[in-house]
């Protein structure tokens, strides 16, 4: 395996990464509105607090997949044959998210406006169960051929290690978003999120052994790579306990940065159980690695070139467009306070 392969992969995960930590934010903005929100008024004041990010956040995913598409082909290949069905729900799920947006800002009635705010919600908890379905279900080992030919069947997908998985990610995504609007909305809202986060944390230390559990016993990530699985672990248990006691002392800022390590701690998890494969066979004979779905050397160095040039303005616009929206929201309109 070359440097620039081993490279290119760290960069995927990286986009994953960035993706969930901040589209979870938005999906967990989503499912506010239906969990926490007391009104129609705080619907839209939610939905409006996360407009003028979401369509940028999921341009992530979009990114990671043009990234694998070109970096590593036969890898493309295989996860998108072998999970069509639940891409394509995962697609779905993100276009009645985005559509949502402009039909409920354009709505004629209070019950048009509701049914696409329902929409928005359904679409909010969707994309990331399926996601987390996914990306869980690849690391257990898949049916699939030496030519890398996936048959992935319903039990090979849906099962204990899936479902828990999916379930997770929606739970960080929905406190996530919790921790953002802690930091958009006005002091009462902000105590509100924080009080509900604060109560719905001590849902997860069960839930992180029970994954662990079943990690343990279904996948080979703690067998192959046990230190750098363990520490990532305990990294993700470490930033849920941060998470959890921010809240609990109303300190949004450190919440929602502790959110977010544990978001991305579920990708590092899974990317660094996978190294140096990049699809994970039921028959270890025939993993497919990293070394031999990559593209060719000249089109990784062309990439690589075009990484280093857009990356960081990329990266500076979207600090920019944060800092610029950095003021918290009231349902009469924008404070005069500073948020994060």
């Amino acid at each position: 395996m070359s440097v620039l392969q081993g490279l290119w992969f760290f960069v995927i995960a990286l986009l994953f990464a960035i993706f969930l930590v901040l589209d979870g934010l938005d999906f967990g903005v989503g499912m506010a509105t239906r969990f926490i929100a007391e009104g129609d008024r705080d619907r839209q004041l939610y939905m409006r607090a996360i407009g003028p990010h979401w369509d940028g956040n999921e341009v992530w995913l979009i990114t990671a997949g043009g990234a694998m598409f070109a970096a590593f082909p036969l890898w493309y290949a295989s996860l998108f044959s072998g999970y069509y069905l639940l891409l394509f729900l995962v697609l779905v799920a993100l276009i009645l998210r985005g559509v949502s947006f402009e039909f409920a800002a354009h709505a004629l009635s209070d019950r048009e406006r509701g049914v696409w705010q329902w929409a928005n919600f359904v679409g909010c908890v969707a994309a990331p169960f399926f996601l987390g379905m996914m990306l869980t279900s690849l690391i257990q080992g898949v049916p699939m051929d030496k030519t890398g030919n996936v048959w992935a069947g319903f039990f090979d997908v849906f099962n204990w290690l899936s479902v828990v998985g999916g379930i997770a990610v929606v739970f960080f995504c929905f406190v996530h978003g919790l921790h953002f609007l802690s930091l958009k909305l006005d002091a009462n809202r902000s105590r509100h999120m924080l009080n509900a986060t604060g109560k719905l944390y001590w849902i997860a230390y069960p839930a992180l052994v029970v994954f662990v559990l079943l990690a343990l016993f279904l996948t080979d990530f703690y067998r192959l790579r046990p230190v750098s699985t363990w520490l990532i672990t305990v990294i993700i248990l470490v930033a849920t306990i941060v998470a959890h006691a921010a809240a609990l002392t109303k300190h949004g800022g450190y919440a929602f940065i502790a959110s977010g390590v544990t978001l991305a701690g579920i990708i590092a998890f899974i990317f660094n159980g996978m190294f140096p494969r990049v699809m994970i066979a039921d028959n270890a004979a025939y993993d497919l690695l990293i070394k031999d779905a990559s593209a060719s050397p000249y089109t990784l160095d062309i990439m690589t070139v075009v990484l280093c040039v857009m990356l960081p303005i990329v990266l500076a616009y979207f600090i920019w467009s944060y800092a610029l929206q950095r003021k918290r929201l009231s349902a009469d309109g924008e404070e005069a306070s500073q948020g994060y």
